[in-house]
């Protein structure tokens, strides 16, 4: 068995550089969360902000809207009065609800949305100490096995 210390710089870069993919990979799924969580909070409240337009106009008829089709291209729509709405859960479902279920369930999912967003922060955050570190590391062993294949040329160039 080898014992620490007794190992080949090639297999120390290695090992690091393992390390390091290891700690990227992590760090791109969390900020790729923290982009969609990101995207998630101006929807919730837009979404309130339409619940609460919605219920200032229950008096009329219908509601003249447009909506995104696609990028840069919207269509019209008339909207009848209704106390229904359906909403986005993720994973191409989507549900219908009654206007106060709907709205009860996104003021609930909007603060831990955020909560959600704030520990991703301090994961992120404090995943960048190792990635760092890691970093460090291999530069001082690639430097440190340069000045040493540099030392041993000099030795052999004098003898």
């Amino acid at each position: 068995m080898k014992q620490p210390g007794n190992e080949t710089v090639d297999t120390v870069l290695k090992k690091l550089d393992e390390q390091y993919q290891k700690y990227k990979f992590m760090e791109l799924n969390l900020a790729q969360k923290k982009r969609r969580l990101k995207g998630q909070i101006p929807e919730i409240q837009q979404t309130l902000e339409i619940r609460k337009y919605m219920q200032k106009k229950e008096s009329t008829n219908s509601v003249e809207t447009g909506f995104l089709l696609a990028d840069n291209l919207y269509g019209k729509a008339s909207v009848p009065p209704t106390n229904k709405v359906c909403l986005w859960l993720g994973a191409n479902v989507m549900l219908e609800y009654d206007i106060d279920e709907a709205q009860a369930s996104l003021k609930k999912n909007l603060p831990t949305t955020t909560k959600n967003l704030d520990s991703l922060k301090e994961d992120l955050d404090f995943h960048q100490d190792p990635l760092t570190a890691t970093e460090v590391n291999r530069v001082r062993v690639y430097h440190w096995d340069v000045k040493r294949r540099n030392k041993d040329d000099s030795t052999k160039d004098k003898a």
